[in-house]
């Protein structure tokens, strides 16, 4: 398995790994835990995952970050209303488990409802500027999720409403890290200076 490991990073440096050869790789890193190899990339027992904003693509600056920073990563694109984007989720995830899920803005909301949808597969949300406060997340406020979860949110956010979401948050989410941080909507200053390393481990 660790020469399939090998093959698969190559494909995953070109950036050219289709999405069946892509779930088969994070399904041998769920079994392989532990480093097999050197880089900033190890093979661990967790899957990563990042979901963009509402006008945002994988191409965007975010995307573009995990992508260099931490090969492996799901980054996929979203488009349409809520519904379809959440089906593509589903499909984009199906047959895996320990997810560490990233989202951001109109991403956090999706990933919030995958969360609490599917806590048995989530390990981890972590949640940027998450639009909780719209209504297609009204259904998960008596659906509490006990997984941990990290809220990053700026306090000049003119998006989305910082102390909302963090109210929405706190009932929600029994085992919540919430951080208030002076910056705006797109967390600018903020998302750089983020310890990812440890934010994407478990």
């Amino acid at each position: 398995s660790h020469i399939l490991i090998l093959l698969l990073i190559k494909f995953l440096d070109a950036d050219i790994l289709p999405l069946s050869l892509l779930k088969t790789y994070h399904k041998i890193c769920n079994i392989n835990s532990g480093n097999l190899f050197n880089g900033q990339e190890a093979i661990m027992d967790h899957t990563r995952v990042f979901i963009h904003g509402l006008e945002s693509t994988s191409q965007g600056t975010k995307g573009l970050y995990f992508r260099e920073h931490f090969p492996g990563m799901i980054i996929h694109d979203y488009e349409g209303p809520l519904e379809k984007r959440m089906a593509k989720l589903e499909k984009d995830l199906s047959g895996l488990s320990n997810l560490i899920i990233v989202g951001s803005s109109f991403g956090g909301l999706m990933g919030a409802i995958y969360g609490c949808t599917f806590p048995d597969k989530v390990n981890r949300l972590v949640l940027l500027a998450p639009a909780l406060n719209l209504p297609e997340f009204r259904p998960f406020l008596s659906k509490p999720a006990a997984m941990p979860v990290f809220v990053y949110h700026g306090t000049s956010d003119d998006v989305v409403p910082p102390l909302e979401v963090k109210e929405i948050c706190t009932k929600v989410f029994s085992n919540l890290s919430h951080h208030l941080v002076e910056d705006d909507h797109s967390l600018h200053l903020t998302f750089p200076e983020m310890n990812w390393n440890d934010l994407l481990s478990v």
